[in-house]
């Protein structure tokens, strides 16, 4: 794994593509056979994981838009309150958080589901709302601490798709 500068910033946007970058690393584990992962033990923990990066994102724009950190939400049903009320044009932003939440959050990590194509189509929702979170950072009144996503050595795995 490629050691990369951690910022000490729960709320930087550093710190969701941490979680991200975290998560692919966990899944590699699990070697693929026949469009699904053998190991669902990695795929739990990684969607888990990726499932917080998303949620870590979103917790970064509410504080930057001035919500304190203690009233933030604790239920997925919280976070769609904020953003319908919060979140500016966020009509890609939910479908992609609809997928985060199906297909990782209740598929792949409560269910066990192994399926590669419904774990790597969460996966790359997670990245979009990374990425949306980011630009919508960008536009807010003050300077904001953005980092791009850390650079990780991604080893593959010997497996039969």
């Amino acid at each position: 794994m490629n050691k990369t500068k951690h910022i000490d910033n729960e709320y930087s946007i550093s710190e969701a593509y941490r979680y991200l970058a975290n998560a692919k690393e966990t899944l590699s584990k699990s070697p693929i056979e026949y469009g699904r992962y053998k190991d669902p033990k990695y795929v739990r923990e990684a969607a888990g994981i990726a499932y917080l990066a998303a949620l870590k994102a979103l917790d970064v724009y509410f504080v930057s838009i001035g919500i304190e950190k203690k009233i933030l939400p604790k239920s997925i049903d919280g976070y769609w309150d904020l953003i319908r009320k919060k979140v500016p044009l966020n009509g890609k932003l939910t479908a992609a958080i609809s997928t985060i939440y199906e297909n990782l959050h209740v598929d792949a990590y409560y269910r066990g589901h192994t399926n590669t194509d419904l774990v790597k189509a969460g996966f790359g929702n997670a990245r979009k709302v990374i990425e949306m979170i980011n630009k919508l950072i960008d536009k807010t009144p003050e300077p904001r601490n953005i980092v791009c996503e850390p650079e990780t050595n991604y080893q593959k795995l010997k497996g039969k798709k």
